[in-house]
């Protein structure tokens, strides 16, 4: 579209002072005319916050979100016409958000730099529609004016300064930006707002002596608290995610984020919550604080992506159901406009990885079609010419081309199209995903494998050697075994789109024929997982079995990482070791999904002892305890133990397989999913010497109980079988 309104900033530097831009316009300037409508359309370099005559406008939170901004940046539009007023008076604050902070924090580069040097940019339009059908735009030029605002310093890893009792005056004229509009994109993600109000649970002085606030959950977003103080008061508030082994705060593992929230008081009952920026946390230190400080004094505001619940998990043990609520609680968490890894440490960046291994849980979970749509559209902007995908996206000095990080490229729009059934996404990233093979195939070292170059490999994998990060199992390994499944989901898509794939068929047969005159043993857990997975294994039944023998010969332990650990489940299920699966599943000690919940998490951790069972921490440099990936178990949940499946051939649940797998150590299991054809839901339930089942579909369903196949069309069904 064409913009009448220009970027434009303050004439002069305000530092890290937030400015606020503001502009007048009244219903005499316009006489003879009576107002339908007003509309705003706006966006910034940086983070914005509108007001129209002190009222603030819309409901989204850290508004343009974060893309690759100088492809595609995102703008709103509101519609404000019960806001307008005889006089008015719009004042747009612009905060340094994802476009001026320093990210990634962890590392020097020289993007850094170039950002912080970067103006708060503003430009924004004001159309205002007549009765009569004319209309007028109000855009951003020179007659606007900006001046400091209250927000004295607001930046995505430190926090936020406020200054209550500063007058915002002293309006200085603006200079235009030599910034382009051909970027400029309608809104295409979710956008982000605020959701629960978490009421603290507890104000309790530590045993150093330090006065905390636990909320009893940990969320991403920010406080809110009121109190009774006199003008020039200070309020010093640091963040946390856990309490020591001592009972004391701790956040070293946030590394060089500050995470502080510096407030001055104005006189009297004020409420304050910062506006620009977000915290991970579940604990604050009151460093500073007036009077003497109460729960009651305090919420936490969870802030993410504007995400429909879809999916749903019960059980009958309360440990597995906290870890349900954890794996929510994490993809809510870190589903902030990008799938980050974690919300609170100098991180919080789109890892294509960790994105990868969790999206079908995620598409289970919430309704995550439009907040992939647009990530994806990012990636494929951001693709090197070389075809890699970068680490993150949108794409930071990371660096790119690891196995099982860039495969999001093709398992991210796969999965999406399976869910909800939309050949869109398909189309959007055809291109791309078709690129990325031909980065593998032009970068390898020998052909129809991927050997070479720099991978994560198993990250995190229980059997790395010591002093490293990356598990045992072969890089080549597996990156050849992405690099065939990456392919074969080219040739679904291709399929699917009616593309001539010729090409990727037989590039993918000679991956499978190399892969298996190569690879003729498998030697941990996550190569046996990989080549049962991806279709690799000549036997896969005599490798499952494999890796079942090798998992209780360590004691029935996992040793994966984040390579293998999101299929291992499947694997074993899938052939004839659910009874195994569910003791993984439902193991309590180290290393196990429930050993944290043992430990009080309420989201999932990075480690799977993040917190040691001597009180210990991991370590302080990479310790998470709001890192979602682990929790792709969920979809082992609900497609293998409750057995919810989508058919490939009937994407978005237009048909469906339903083949529950009960297992005595549970009373009962129920899960749900709101698909696009309706709910489906899976219960089965010990009663009374045998297993009921409760079914409903919304689509025509193949039912599997105990081995044996009904064919149903849409209802609800009740079955039942003898325990085995």
């Amino acid at each position: 579209m064409e913009w009448k309104g220009k970027w434009i900033g303050p004439a002069q530097s305000m530092g890290d002072v937030c400015p606020v831009f503001a502009r007048e316009f009244n219903k005499g300037d316009f006489p003879g005319k009576e107002i339908e409508s007003v509309q705003l359309q706006v966006t910034a370099m940086g983070v914005y916050e509108a007001q129209l005559n002190g009222k603030r406008v819309g409901d989204y939170v850290l508004a343009p979100g974060w893309t690759s901004y100088e492809t595609r940046h995102q703008y709103q539009c509101y519609d404000i016409t019960e806001l307008v007023e005889d006089r008015n008076r719009l004042e747009i604050t612009v905060g340094k958000g994802w476009y001026r902070s320093p990210v990634p924090g962890w590392i020097t580069e020289e993007g850094k730099a170039q950002r912080a040097a970067i103006p708060a940019g503003l430009i924004a339009e004001l159309k205002i529609t007549f009765t009569d059908t004319t209309t007028a735009v109000i855009p951003t030029d020179e007659t606007w004016q900006a001046a400091e605002s209250r927000i004295r310093f607001s930046e995505i890893y430190d926090g936020e300064v406020y200054d209550a009792s500063f007058e915002v005056s002293d309006y200085q004229p603006v200079v235009l930006l030599e910034r382009t509009t051909g970027n400029l994109i309608p809104q295409q993600g979710e956008k982000i707002t605020e959701h629960e109000y978490v009421k603290a649970a507890r104000c309790f002085t530590a045993p150093n002596g330090e006065v905390v606030v636990d909320f009893g959950q940990e969320v991403t977003g920010y406080i809110q608290f009121t109190l009774d103080a006199k003008a020039g008061e200070k309020v010093e508030i640091s963040h946390g995610e856990v309490l020591d082994k001592d009972g004391n705060f701790y956040n070293a593992n946030y590394r060089s984020a500050k995470s502080k929230i510096y407030y001055t008081c104005c006189d009297g009952v004020q409420t304050y919550k910062p506006k620009m920026t977000f915290f991970g946390f579940r604990y604050i230190r009151l460093d500073q604080f007036p009077g003497t400080p109460c729960a009651d004094q305090f919420y936490a505001v969870a802030v993410h992506s504007d995400m429909k619940r879809t999916g749903r998990l019960r059980s009958s043990n309360p440990l597995l159901n906290q870890l349900f609520s954890n794996i929510i609680w994490g993809q809510k968490g870190n589903f902030l406009d990008v799938p980050t890894d974690c919300p609170q440490r100098d991180e919080r960046m789109g890892w294509t990885g960790d994105a990868q291994a969790f999206v079908k849980t995620a598409s289970y979970n919430f309704d995550v079609d439009r907040f992939f749509t647009k990530w994806l559209a990012d990636m494929a902007a951001d693709q090197r010419p070389d075809g890699s995908i970068g680490h993150v996206v949108p794409t930071l000095y990371v660096g790119s081309g690891s196995a099982a990080w860039d495969d999001a490229a093709a398992i991210c729009p796969w999965q999406i199209y399976l869910t909800y059934g939309d050949k869109e996404i398909l189309r959007q990233q055809f291109d791309c995903m078709k690129k990325y093979i031909g980065f593998i195939t032009n970068s390898t070292k020998d052909p129809y494998l991927w050997t070479g170059g720099e991978h994560y490999e198993d990250w995190l994998g229980l059997d790395a050697p010591v002093g490293s990060y990356k598990g045992s199992s072969r890089a080549d390994f597996i990156a050849s075994a992405f690099y065939a499944y990456s392919t074969s989901l080219v040739v679904k898509a291709g399929r699917v789109l009616g593309e001539d794939i010729s090409e990727y068929e037989r590039l993918y047969q000679g991956i499978v024929d190399t892969f298996r005159k190569t690879f003729t043993d498998y030697r941990t857990q996550t190569e046996h997982v990989l080549a049962v997975h991806f279709g690799l294994a000549e036997d896969p039944q005599k490798t499952a079995d494999a890796l079942a023998e090798m998992i209780k010969a360590c004691g029935s332990k996992l040793q994966t990482g984040f390579v293998g650990t999101p299929y291992l489940l499947h694997v074993l299920s899938s052939y004839g070791h659910t009874e195994l699966a569910y003791t993984l599943l439902l193991r309590t000690e180290y290393p196990s999904w429930l050993y944290p919940v043992t430990k009080g998490a309420t989201t999932v951790w990075e480690h799977w002892d993040g917190i040691m069972e001597n009180g210990d921490f991991w370590s302080t440099d990479m310790n998470s305890f709001n890192h979602y990936a682990y929790g792709a178990v969920a979809d082992w949940v609900y497609e293998a133990a409750a057995g919810i499946q989508t058919v490939e051939d009937a994407p978005g649940f237009a048909r469906v397989k339903i083949a529950p797998q009960p297992d005595s150590r549970l009373d009962w299991l129920e899960a749900s999913i709101e698909t696009r054809k309706g709910t489906v839901r899976s219960l089965w339930k010990q009663e009374e010497g045998r297993i009921r089942y409760e079914i409903t579909t919304p689509s025509p369903a193949e039912i599997v109980i105990a081995g044996e196949t009904i064919e149903v069309g849409a209802g609800d069904y009740i079955f039942y079988s003898e325990i085995a």
